[in-house]
């Protein structure tokens, strides 16, 4: 299928926010755990694969998932959402854009500077800020990206490795 990691995209864009509406907290003392805080991770390695398919076009199935979001969930999660993902669309597309790095090195960076930031913007707007579901939120992301470096990591030194037995 062609457009199929722009279309997992946008299913995981409406399903974390439907869990964000409606899925139960968890309770930690004073703080409370959205259970989708531990999906948050797979947006950004659904997005990033959707980019390399998509490029810019990522922009149109942000809004088609924030559009189906507006309809299926808590319209206050829909516009944190929204407001989210366009401050860590902008973050990623300026790192991409301007540092001119591997696409490796690109992933890592953007990660370790938009996920705290997004996370933020989320979780004020969405009024269930608290420190603990910011650091749960913004290391889950971190773990996504972070495994989806490593499994290019991998990947790449295998290429390598084959590339040389194939040339001896």
């Amino acid at each position: 299928m062609r457009y199929f990691s722009a279309v997992c995209y946008i299913g995981l864009i409406v399903i974390i926010n439907v869990g964000f509406s409606y899925l139960p907290s968890i309770h930690f003392g004073a703080n409370e755990l959205s259970s989708a805080d531990f999906l948050v991770g797979w947006i950004y390695l659904a997005r990033d694969f959707a980019q390399r398919q998509i490029g810019h076009w990522i922009i149109v199935a942000m809004i088609f998932g924030t559009l189906i979001s507006f309809w299926l969930a808590d319209p206050i999660i829909a516009e944190a959402s929204v407001a989210a993902f366009a401050v860590g669309e902008l973050i990623d597309w300026l790192i991409f854009t301007v540092t001119g790095k591997p696409l490796s090195q690109r992933l890592l960076l953007s990660a370790s500077i938009s996920a705290p930031i997004d996370t933020w913007v989320f979780l004020q707007l969405a009024h269930h800020f608290n420190w603990l579901e910011f650091a749960v939120m913004t290391l889950v992301k971190c773990a996504g990206v972070f495994s989806l470096w490593l499994f290019w990591r991998i990947r790449h030194q295998r290429l390598l490795i084959d590339n040389n037995v194939y040339l001896r």
